[in-house]
């Protein structure tokens, strides 16, 4: 009697493991809205986006460890290739609007990236991480060096995004 119970309890163990070490590898808390490591090929239910935008137009201001720049720059590799070929109305809008640039000035002793959205696209999720979920097959969400780059590039971030609401002035000069 007792040895089943036993196998189970360690089983049960083996199989929460690497739920639990994952969670680990999340980044600190947030500054306007923390990024997330998309977690292998797991749907995230539709709701209110996470990172959204309230005005036609925005900016996130992304702080990235100084010695970790590659690893955010691997991941917005992969998120333009996987933008390039979805089918995702959505995302293809939000593309149109999206630019990412490396500002030649440090912010708080870090790389500082900054994301221009204009045109925002009203209850879209401008969420890196998320967006990078949406783009990707489930097979390249499994895919251990996909995780492997997710982790290093949450573990880049010195701060979470930094977000901007922007509202021209005065017809918009």
């Amino acid at each position: 009697m007792r040895r089943p119970f036993t196998t189970l309890i360690c089983a049960s163990i083996v199989a929460i493991a690497p739920t639990a070490l994952f969670a680990q590898t999340q980044p600190p808390a947030q500054q306007g809205a923390t990024p997330q490591t998309p977690p292998p090929a797991a749907a995230q239910p539709a709701g209110p986006p996470k990172l959204g935008f309230k005005t036609n137009a925005g900016l996130l201001l992304v702080q990235i460890k100084p010695d970790q720049t590659a690893a955010f720059e691997e991941m917005v590799t992969k998120l333009k290739a996987g933008i390039a070929k979805s089918t995702d109305e959505t995302v293809k809008k939000q593309a149109a609007g999206f630019k990412i640039y490396k500002a030649s000035e440090p912010m708080a002793n870090n790389t500082l990236y900054v994301v221009v959205v204009d045109p925002t696209i009203k209850d879209a999720e401008y969420e890196l991480f998320a967006i990078l979920q949406k783009v990707l097959t489930p097979e390249e969400l499994r895919d251990p060096a996909v995780i492997e780059m997710s982790k290093k590039a949450a573990a880049a971030f010195a701060v979470g995004y930094n977000v901007l609401n922007l509202t021209p002035l005065g017809g918009g000069m």
